[in-house]
C-alpha cells in the first residue's frame, strides 16, 4: 500500500509508517485532536527507488563510505540526495499522491491545502535509537506539484552527513533504511510550544511540564524569545509554577507561506500566551497522550484560533520522552540539555524560511 490515512490507521502497516506516522495514525485513531492527514509509506519509497534504479545506485554509493573521511562523507551524501531530488517522484505514485492530497484539500473545504511534509524514518522504531531531528520536516507546503517535491527532499534527508553518520555509528544496515512521509493539514497557533508529561528537571511524574510562546515555536528554537513556563500537577490539576517571559517577538505566517518574525505589541509581551484554562487544557491533553500510550510523553501542541474556546488546543505529536527512562534522574544539567534538544527536534522546521521584521 502506497498510501495510508491516520483516521484508517491499521496496526499492520506501522513496519512501514515509521514512529512519526504510526503515532499520528494511532493518536487519531484514539480520538486525540490531531490535524488530519496521510502518510505515503516506506513501501512506496522502496519500490520508487527499485523502479529508478536509484536504490542500486545508492548502495554502490554508501555501503563502503569511510564515514571518519569528511570529504568523502560530504561528497556521497550531497551526490546521494541529489540524485533522489533529482529523479521525478514515478508516475503511479505520484497519480495517488495527487488524489489523496486532493482530497484532504477537500475535506478542509480549502483549495491546495497547506500541508506539512514530515519525514517518518522506519528506523526510528529502533528501541535503541534516537533518530528526532535527523530527518526533514516541511511546513506550509502548498499545490501537489509542491507536495510532490517536498516528499523527494524528505526521502533524500535519508542521506545527509549526519543521518549516514548516526546509522553507521548504531550499526544499521542501509538496507534496512526507508522513509514514510507524513503530509499533514497545518495548523496557524495563536501559541504554540511543548509539554512534558514529567518535571524535566527532576523527573517528577507528578507533574507536567509546559513551553509556551506567541505564534509558531521557533522563536523559542532560535533563542529570539524566552517561553512562558507552566508546572502542572497531575493529580489537582492546578498550576504550582508559572513563569511569563518577556516576548519580545514571534513567528507568524506572511502573505507568501513564509515563516516571519516581527515584533510583539506592547500589550502582549508580558501577557501570559495561555490562560489558566488553556494551561490546563494542554495539560490534560498531554495526560491523555501519555494515558493512551502508557508512558511519559513529550508533546508538540498547537492553540488553534478557528476553534471554539475548550476545543482549540490541537496535538501536532507526541512521542515517549527517552532522558528519564534512560538515565537516572541524577544530573540537573543533563535534562535542561536534553530539554532544550527535544524543543529544537520538535519545532524547528528544517524546510522553512525565517524573514526578520522589525
Amino acid at each position: 500500500m502506497e498510501i495510508a490515512w491516520f483516521d484508517r490507521h491499521d496496526p499492520a502497516l506501522e513496519p512501514v509508517l515509521g514512529g512519526k506516522n504510526t503515532s499520528l495514525g494511532i493518536m487519531t485513531m484514539a480520538g486525540l485532536p490531531v490535524p488530519p492527514g496521510f502518510a505515503v509509506t516506506a513501501a512506496a519509497y522502496r519500490r520508487a527507488l527499485t523502479d529508478t534504479g536509484v536504490d542500486t545506485a545508492l548502495a554502490r554509493m554508501v555501503t563502503d563510505l569511510d564515514v571518519e573521511d569528511s570529504e568523502a562523507l560530504t561528497r556521497v551524501a550531497t551526490g546521494a540526495r541529489e540524485m533522489i531530488t533529482g529523479t521525478p517522484v514515478p508516475p503511479w505514485l505520484a497519480e495517488e499522491l495527487d488524489a489523496a492530497y486532493a482530497t484532504l484539500s477537500e475535506r478542509s473545504g480549502q483549495p491546495d491545502l497547506p500541508v506539512a511534509v514530515r519525514s517518518s524514518a522506519t528506523c526510528e522504531d529502533q528501541p535503541d535509537a534516537s533518530f528526532a531531528g535527523e530527518h526533514d520536516t516541511y511546513l506550509w507546503v502548498r499545490s501537489a506539484d509542491v507536495v510532490r517535491e517536498h516528499l523527494l527532499r524528505c526521502w533524500a534527508s535519508l542521506y545527509t552527513e549526519r543521518a549516514i553518520c548516526y546509522r553507521r555509528q548504531m550499526r544499521y544496515g542501509e538496507d534496512g533504511a526507508a522513509m514514510s512521509v507524513g503530509i499533514q493539514q497545518m495548523v496557524m497557533p495563536r501559541t504554540s510550544g511543548v509539554a512534558f508529561t514529567l518535571d524535566p528537571r527532576n523527573g517528577d511524574r507528578s507533574q507536567v511540564a509546559i513551553d509556551a510562546s506567541w505564534g509558531l515555536g521557533e522563536a523559542v528554537v532560535s533563542g529570539s524569545v524566552t517561553p512562558d513556563n507552566f508546572l502542572v500537577d497531575k493529580v489537582v490539576g492546578e498550576i504550582t509554577e508559572r513563569t511569563i517571559s518577556d516576548k519580545a517577538v514571534e513567528h507568524v505566517l506572511d502573505g507568501n507561506d513564509r515563516v516571519v518574525e516581527r515584533e510583539v505589541e506592547p500589550g502582549r509581551r508580558t501577557a501570559p500566551s495561555l490562560s489558566d484554562d488553556e494551561v490546563r487544557a494542554v495539560a490534560a491533553l498531554a495526560r491523555r497522550a501519555e494515558k493512551h500510550y502508557g508512558r511519559p510523553q513529550d508533546v508538540e501542541w498547537a492553540i488553534d484560533p478557528h476553534l471554539p474556546e475548550g476545543e482549540n488546543v490541537v496535538l501536532l505529536q507526541s512521542r515517549p520522552e527517552t532522558v528519564w527512562s534512560r538515565k537516572k534522574p541524577q544530573v540537573d544539567e543533563v535534562a535542561r540539555d536534553t530539554y532544550a534538544s527535544i524543543v529544537h527536534n520538535l519545532l524547528h522546521p528544517s524546510g522553512s524560511q525565517t524573514v526578520h521584521l522589525h
